[in-house]
């Protein structure tokens, strides 16, 4: 494995660091930098942009990051036992890494980042779905940022792909469709990681839309989908019937079928019915 950077190899700091991956922060660390630099490219051209990434551990993203030319990264980790390794990233590409300590669900980055801000992260399995959603939920769109790259396990990005008609169809594949354009650009075996994890992994890259897909109020299409995926089992007018009595008419009206279940029911198909509930 050949180096990107004059630092230490991450098997050499973690030794040094003590740094075993903790189940508890959701860690799986990947020591690999060249893999780790090949998915800072999946992020696009870096230069000239700001990142954000979080729980970037011993720093093999962050170094990916940066030696693919990113112009500032911030990095938000709570595990205050990787912050000697990251202040050594810092130092070796002076102003061009800060490091806060906190966790990334409670941390406003935005006053330490200037635009255009791309997000890359190799996210904490435990907080990675919640991130996302609020990624993709802003009160205002479009969003702080142009693109995400980020790590799931496999089973979240294939939901985040997923087309009508199959299982892994649901909430997160309607929100992240209705906004951007997301797709699966790299597999990761669980071997790749330290320790391995029992699954595998996936990096998605969202590139952000400048407006949705289809016409509709966030909040009304959150609560419709919300409603038909909670009881997926049922036909969309028992599903719904808690939107009005008169739901079958609107389904209909939203060329939808009351006897379909969510899973058959295309965005554009929840759209147009947000739209018709809207109306009330």
């Amino acid at each position: 494995m050949s180096q990107i950077d004059s630092l230490p190899a991450l098997r050499e700091v973690i030794a040094a660091n003590d740094l075993s991956a903790r189940k508890s922060l959701g860690q799986n660390f990947l020591l690999d930098l060249n893999l780790t630099a090949k998915i800072a490219r999946q992020a696009g051209p870096l230069d000239g942009c700001d990142i954000l990434e979080i729980g970037p551990g011993p720093g093999g993203l962050t170094r990916g990051l940066l030696a693919e030319g990113a112009r500032f990264v911030l990095a938000i980790e709570k595990d205050r036992r990787c912050l000697t390794a990251l202040h050594q990233i810092s130092n070796a590409y002076p102003e061009r890494l800060t490091v806060l300590e906190g966790d990334a669900l409670s941390i406003d980055p935005l006053q330490y980042l200037t635009p255009p801000i791309k997000v890359a992260a190799n996210l904490p399995y435990n907080i990675g779905t919640e991130l996302l959603i609020r990624w993709l939920t802003p009160p205002q769109w479009p969003p702080f940022w142009t693109s995400l790259t980020l790590m799931f396990q496999r089973e979240v990005a294939d939901r985040i792909v997923a087309q009508p008609g199959s299982k892994a169809y649901g909430r997160l594949a309607l929100l992240a469709q209705w906004r951007c354009d997301p797709q699966i650009v790299m597999s990761l075996p669980p071997e790749a990681f330290t320790p391995p994890p029992k699954i595998s992994s996936a990096v998605v890259h969202f590139t952000a839309l400048p407006a949705p897909r289809f016409p509709a109020d966030p909040k009304v299409l959150e609560r419709v989908i919300a409603m038909a995926f909670n009881q997926r089992r049922k036909m969309l007018r028992s599903a719904l019937k808690g939107l009005g009595p008169d739901i079958e008419d609107r389904l209909v009206a939203a060329g939808l079928k009351p006897t379909e279940r969510a899973e058959q029911v295309s965005l554009e198909g929840f759209c147009n019915l947000a739209r018709q509930i809207q109306r009330t």
